[in-house]
């Protein structure tokens, strides 16, 4: 019994060897050899960066600065809008290397639906006047506490509404032809800023106001900068000598217009008190002169007069005197009649 047990070790030690090194061999070749490693993911793409649009071309007064103040603010009468949905823009004082001068105040299309016009104004500031230009936004702002009048009472703007998509206007200080503009109301304005001195700047000497904390909130919406044709209204003045305030002591003689960039016309209004305009340069045209027909025959020159030949003719006599004329004869004397009694019959 041992022996058969010792004998049937040794084919079950030889089996498990067997089987041992099959499992070794199986797991030999189940060894993967791993291969090279996946490239690397590329690179995310770049981030878009937002770039914003360019700032808008500055205005024709920015920065502008002078060492003396402006000049009064001119009295003259508002010129009555043109047309419906046009907004009134009060003169003002320009500056250039020659002075100051006036850029009339005149009517404008606003750029956009529901803008108002906050005008521009003068301020003393650091021992200088730096003026402040104006710009277009959904409320009006701080303009230096200057009444431009027609409804630009130092605070706000009482001159016109938006209502609907549409302007109304306010007859008690806007000058509108009713005939022409009938979206209309009139609303009684309190004026607490009568300027009796017309002044035009802030400052020493000139109004004394601060911003309103409404009109604080108005300066940090978005704003449009003067609009193209407002920029030429600005440059044309700048180019006519008689808007100098040297050449017209304070009182020019175009003081506002109907439309912009338009100063001669009949829409011109002069400040009262202004000196008339001189001589435009430009005078009418006469029409050329008409041109001969191709086919019409061209009638021969007059002939010239011959001189006259020299007077060798004599004199004529003089007649003979006319002898004097006789006086004329007395006529007779008609009988008298006969004294009553003789000849008649009794």
């Amino acid at each position: 019994m041992s022996k058969l047990l010792s004998n049937l070790r040794v084919p079950i030690r030889g089996l498990a060897l067997g089987s041992l090194a099959a499992i070794l061999l199986g797991c030999v070749a189940q060894v993967r050899v791993p291969g090279p490693p996946p490239p690397p993911p590329p690179p995310p793409p770049p981030a878009v960066v937002y770039a914003a649009p360019p700032a808008p071309a500055p205005a024709v007064d920015v920065e502008v600065q002078a060492t003396e103040p402006p000049p009064p603010l001119p009295d003259y009468e508002q010129p009555p809008c043109p047309t419906v949905g046009f907004l009134w823009t009060p003169g003002y004082w320009a500056f250039a290397p020659a002075g100051y001068f006036w850029v009339p105040g005149t009517w404008i299309a606003p750029p956009a639906v529901g803008l108002l016009w906050t005008p521009g104004y003068w301020g003393f500031v650091g021992g200088r006047y730096m003026f402040n230009v104006g710009y277009w936004g959904p409320h009006v702002g701080f303009y230096g506490g200057v009444n431009y009048g027609f409804g630009y009472v130092g605070v706000g703007f009482v001159g016109a509404r938006w209502v609907g998509g549409s302007l109304a206007y306010n007859t008690a200080v806007t000058h509108v032809n009713v005939t022409v503009v009938h979206n209309t109301y009139n609303e009684t304005v309190i004026n607490k800023t009568t300027n009796v001195s017309k002044v035009s700047y802030n400052g020493p000497g000139g109004t004394t106001a601060a911003p309103t904390a409404a009109e604080r909130a108005a300066a940090s919406e978005r704003h449009i900068p003067p609009t193209p044709v407002q920029q030429q209204h600005v440059q044309q003045a700048a180019k006519d000598p008689s808007l100098q305030a040297k050449a017209n002591g304070g009182k020019p003689p175009i003081a506002a217009t109907t439309r912009p960039a338009e100063l001669h016309g009949p829409g011109v209004v002069p400040a009262r008190g202004a000196a008339p305009r001189p001589a435009q340069a430009e005078e009418k045209r006469t029409p050329p002169a008409a041109a001969p027909k191709p086919n019409a025959a061209a009638k021969p020159p007059a002939p010239a007069a011959k001189p006259l030949a020299p007077n060798t003719a004599k004199p004529p006599a003089k007649p003979a005197p006319k002898p004097a004329a006789k006086p004329a004869a007395k006529p007779a004397p008609k009988p008298k009649p006969p004294p009553r009694g003789e000849g008649e019959e009794k």
